[in-house]
């Protein structure tokens, strides 16, 4: 029975990780459930066992592409929290750039796509974005609490502007194939803003 289980969490975790790629590379209404269980390996008719739909499939898939965005190293007190914020968008921008610019953010993907057509997944987009402003507030507070930051506006305020600015850049950047969108996010948030 152990065996049954662990290839139950194998097979749904291997769908999860498919549906994501699928997601990402296709979008949404493009990526059929046949896609994502031939990307997985699995039987078509087995996607059921472990999803009642294809939205409720793409509710965790923005779950573990949220786990993957690195936000707990904007929190690690170890490195200043410039350095932190700095790292975590050129990390994000080098992932862009190395996949051609063909795939952008994967919660603004399904934001733009989905979000107006599923509660699930537009809920599901909202905490997402609450939690990455979470992450990127916290590390601007203690820029602000260490004088490297203007305390003229307040951390939620900085972090959700930067948010909407790096997926404005995302959309600059596929659309135009380079990164410049992205050189003008850093000079202007890092150079102006957060300073």
């Amino acid at each position: 029975m152990e065996a049954l289980t662990v290839a139950r969490a194998s097979l749904r975790e291997n769908l999860i990780t498919a549906a994501v790629e699928q997601f990402h590379i296709h979008g949404y209404a493009a990526a059929s459930v046949k896609d994502i269980t031939d990307a997985s390996g699995a039987a078509k008719g087995s996607f059921y066992n472990h999803f009642e739909s294809k939205e409720a499939l793409a509710v965790v898939a923005l779950e573990r592409y949220g786990a993957g965005r690195r936000l707990e190293t904007l929190r690690d007190n170890s490195v200043a929290p410039l350095t932190r914020l700095r790292q975590h968008f050129e990390f994000l921008r080098d992932e862009n750039i190395d996949t051609e610019f063909n795939r952008g953010c994967l919660v603004g993907d399904l934001a733009v796509e989905v979000a107006d057509h599923s509660e699930a997944v537009r809920e599901s987009v909202r905490q997402s974005q609450e939690t990455w402003a979470d992450a990127l507030a916290s590390a601007i507070a203690e820029a602000q609490q260490a004088g490297d930051v203007s305390k003229a506006l307040e951390p939620t305020t900085l972090a959700r502007f930067v948010l909407s600015a790096w997926e404005g850049a995302l959309i600059a950047a596929r659309a135009d194939r380079s990164p410049r969108a992205f050189e003008v996010f850093f000079t202007v948030v890092f150079g102006q803003i957060l300073r």
